[in-house]
């Protein structure tokens, strides 16, 4: 039987944009300080899977919701499952947004909103991948779920609380990267540099944050600074105005009597990807470094500056590690905390990093470094990295699929970005993103363009057809 399915994809285009708009349209940040047992992880994510739920319900999915916190939408039957794995979470919005980022539109053939393209666009193409195989009825062998997560942006409690209580798939896909495949994931690990809050000198650091999530480069950043009589606060301006001069970022000092507020603005990106950001938060901490700072706000300063700033490699730290076949090690300072007197303030690093080395073996080498500032570390989260080989007939299956509808060559790929994919023994991530597609996730004015998401679409229908047939 042969099936065209980029005609079976184009004839569901208009639904596909309808059901995909609606769940853009959910602002569906997680929301610890507004979580309940009964919004785990708040209410914008349960509203979200909600959406989903009741999209698959309405197409004739079985369907299951695991205590608003992940759920799943099952066809076929058989011993073999397949797992298909999305997630419906988005970053936080920020700043810089041309559109409203749950108004979703579409503007010179690219959807924008927050999620459209991570990870609300491709899972809503997987999904009418499957809806397109259970409406023509087609012959399977296997079951397939499509699985529905709430957190893949934070902590995985979503997966973590799914594998708990439900069966784990045999093998399956995250459409949540890019083409051809990502068989390969850097372990990913978040380590805190902890320092006093304790204070002295001509300028007093009052406070100092900057980000929303370790997986994002922070945007921009905030110091309140207090100084001494005798520091003219012209001094403070003058030296911003040079700093912004020559470096790329934008910003203001605003005074208020003997109180100085200090903003930096970079530029937002992923997390995986650090070095296509501008760290908001270390520009602030390389300018503030130069006046006199005392005691645990100078050490957090410094080792901002000397340890992080400008280097995504982990160099400075001293954990830079590379692995011929997964790649060199990132790290990506994403969240800073300090206010004066508190016992102790933080700068959380997330680090993406290939086999040979671990979390604490790069927390000792860090810890080294901070000691003599009478800072220390503490490991907060750690994925293991993750491998299939492509000689795993799944890979070759999917790397076939994508090489007959596009006519490039298959190949493997590690990336730094945690899927998913990795939940499984045989998972991987698979699309949506092209060779030629930009890659706006956890930006402002992020998009998918119109043409990726059919061609993806058609992409999956094929794949997964294969796959369980």
């Amino acid at each position: 039987m042969t099936i065209d399915w980029r005609k079976e994809v184009e004839s569901r285009k208009e639904d596909l944009f309808k059901d995909l708009f609606d769940l853009l349209s959910v602002p569906s940040v997680r929301e610890d300080d507004k979580a309940t047992t009964d919004a785990p992880v708040g209410p914008g994510p349960k509203a979200a899977l909600l959406k989903f739920l009741e999209i698959g319900e309405r197409d004739g999915f079985e369907s299951k919701n695991i205590e608003n916190i992940a759920g799943h939408l099952e066809y076929g039957q058989g011993n073999e499952l397949m797992g298909i794995f999305g997630h419906v979470d988005v970053v936080p919005v920020g700043t810089g947004w041309e559109t409203d980022p749950f108004k979703p539109e579409i503007r010179d053939g690219k959807i924008y909103a927050r999620g459209a393209s991570d990870d609300k666009g491709p899972s809503m193409g997987a999904y009418y991948a499957l809806k397109i195989i259970k409406e023509l009825g087609l012959p399977i062998s296997k079951r397939v779920r499509f699985i529905i997560g709430t957190d893949e942006e934070s902590g995985w409690k979503c997966m973590t609380r799914y594998m708990e209580v439900e069966e784990k798939p045999d093998f399956g896909f995250a459409p949540d990267a890019e083409f051809p495949i990502i068989n390969g994931e850097k372990g990913n690990t978040s380590i805190n540099l902890k320092f006093s809050g304790t204070n002295g000198g001509d300028y007093h650091l009052e406070s100092f944050n900057s980000g929303f999530r370790v997986n994002m480069v922070p945007e921009s950043a905030t110091a309140v600074i207090r100084f001494a009589e005798d520091v003219e606060a012209a001094e403070l301006e003058a030296q911003f105005a040079v700093f912004a001069e020559a470096n790329p970022i934008t910003g203001s000092v605003e005074i208020d009597g003997r109180t100085a507020t200090v903003i930096v603005k970079g530029k937002s990106a992923h997390g995986a990807s650090p070095a296509s950001g501008i760290n908001g938060g270390t520009y602030l901490a390389a300018f503030l470094d130069q006046f006199d700072f005392g005691e645990g706000a100078k050490a957090y300063l410094t080792a901002i500056t000397t340890l992080i700033h400008e280097d995504t490699t982990g160099a400075n730290l001293g954990i830079k590690h590379v692995d011929d076949i997964m790649g060199e090690t990132t790290a990506n300072a994403g969240l800073f905390e300090f206010k004066a007197g508190k016992k102790v303030n933080t700068v959380t690093v997330n680090i993406r990093y290939p086999k040979g080395t671990s979390a604490a073996t790069m927390a000792a080498a860090i810890s080294g470094l901070v000691e003599p500032l009478n800072g220390s570390t503490e490991i907060i989260s750690e994925r293991q990295p993750h491998y299939v080989s492509e000689d795993d007939e799944m890979v070759k299956t999917l790397l076939a699929v994508y090489e007959e509808h596009t006519g490039l060559k298959g190949h493997g790929q590690v990336i730094g970005g945690g899927t998913f994919g990795q939940l499984l023994e045989r998972g991987v991530a698979y699309g949506a993103m092209f060779p030629n597609s930009v890659d706006t996730m956890h930006q402002a004015n992020e998009f998918m363009s119109v043409d990726d998401l059919i061609n993806a679409t058609v992409i999956y229908a094929d794949a997964i057809y294969r796959l369980i047939k």
